[in-house]
């Protein structure tokens, strides 16, 4: 009986249903990052209202990022110990939203914080378990557009694009407690949708002829190390946009808050687009070239930031075309580690280089660039930001490639002679 439910469990869904669960795990996590940027986008609202430094300011996304990190590491590795993946998702989903409503009944910057803390523990891991569903459901040819879709098509689309267009008009009409609020329903929804519509994905094999890779074994591949070192370097880049960017265009350039708004939302807007098409390329040409292009083109938001005087239209382009590295954090966070290694690792491997982005970035880049700014200026922020992606692009020229597609065009001429 036991065995007939496991044959059950792991019989192939057919493409609707992959679509359906990439979809769903994508909007579930553009949800939580709706969540986790509300804060970023309702700073210019929220700073002078608890009289904020800019230190403090970077210490939100500190604190968010070391429990999100360490959250990572301990639910991806229990969740591939246990075999259990579509409960913790859903756990996590509630909590998530429960702390959304607590940053909005916030009144000092030791309660804010504390929500930020509480707020990463929920969220950190989703992603890595959600890409293990994706690895156990989905075909391995649309495997890196299908994580691509997971990870940045809704957390963009929502988080990046939609979320400062809604939230900022709303702190300017009714407060920015009620941006909170707005931002925590959703994410009910999503947590009945993935208990009722998923099923648990079927635990991949096992093969006493090829046992799993250890952690240790999975680090020793180079990959695995660049993926880290490159996630500590664009998870920097990242927190640190969308901590001081808003503040950097408002009180530097001297934009109005819904100018600010509709030019944050452009990075959303773009990294939704470059979610599936930067992946579905990889999955074309490889995942080694694309890293190396788009990781080196990431300079350009910065330097326009500080140094493009043209039209808000142009400048709102410019920011277009430079959110295109976006599309990469699938491939190096969950796509090249588990094409790597064992890919019944990959919910622990994703959020090991996960985590290691967001301790490293994602918790010390937002305090050194916070100082920063109060000792240079909000400029100081965005040279980290170029800095970050400069040496992010050099790790990339020493990745192994890893698409399967590409790999398999590679091998044919090989085994062509060899029959």
């Amino acid at each position: 009986m036991q065995h007939a439910q496991r044959a059950s469990a792991g019989t192939p869904k057919g493409s609707g249903y992959q679509i359906w669960v990439t979809a769903l795990l994508s909007l579930n996590f553009g949800i939580l990052f709706f969540d986790r940027n509300a804060l970023n986008f309702l700073m210019p609202f929220v700073q002078p209202d608890l009289q904020l430094s800019n230190t403090q300011v970077g210490m939100f996304s500190s604190a968010l990022s070391l429990t999100w990190a360490l959250s990572g590491l301990a639910v991806g590795r229990i969740s591939d110990k246990l075999g259990s993946r579509k409960p913790v998702v859903v756990v996590a989903t509630v909590a998530f939203c429960l702390c959304s409503f607590i940053s909005g009944a916030a009144s000092s910057f030791l309660m804010l914080l504390g929500a930020r803390l509480l707020m990463g523990a929920a969220e950190g891991g989703v992603m890595p378990v959600s890409h293990s569903m994706i690895v156990a459901e989905v075909a391995p040819e649309r495997r890196g557009m299908a994580m691509g879709v997971a990870q940045n098509l809704g957390s963009n689309l929502l988080g990046s694009g939609l979320a400062p267009i809604l939230l900022v008009p709303v702190a300017v009409a009714v407060g920015w407690r009620t941006g909170f609020y707005l931002a925590a329903l959703p994410g009910l929804v999503t947590a009945a949708l993935i208990w009722f519509t998923l099923r648990e994905p079927p635990v991949p094999a096992h093969d006493d002829a090829h046992p799993k890779v250890t952690l240790r074994e999975a680090f020793a591949h180079r990959n695995v190390v660049l993926c880290a070192l490159i996630s500590i370097l664009l998870v920097s880049y990242l927190v640190v946009c969308w901590a001081f960017m808003p503040l950097f265009l408002t009180k530097a350039r001297g934009f109005d808050p819904d100018t600010m708004s509709w030019l944050m939302a452009t990075l959303g807007i773009s990294a939704g687009l470059g979610s599936f098409v930067v992946p579905a390329i990889s999955d074309a040409i490889g995942r080694r070239p694309v890293m190396i292009f788009f990781a080196f083109f990431g300079v350009v938001l910065p330097l326009a930031a500080i140094y493009y005087t043209g039209s808000v239209w142009g400048l709102a382009a410019i920011f277009f075309v430079g959110w295109g590295l976006n599309g990469l954090f699938p491939m190096f966070m969950a796509t090249i580690p588990a094409e790597s290694v064992d890919p019944r690792l990959t919910a622990t491997l994703t959020g090991v280089v996960m985590g290691a982005g967001e301790v490293l970035g994602g918790v010390l880049a937002p305090l050194f660039a916070g100082a920063m700014a109060d000792v240079y200026g909000l400029t100081a922020p965005l040279w980290l930001m170029f800095g970050c992606t400069l040496l992010a692009g050099f790790c990339t020229l020493f990745l192994i490639e890893s698409a399967p597609r590409v790999l398999a065009r590679r091998s044919a001429p090989a085994l062509a002679r060899a029959i």
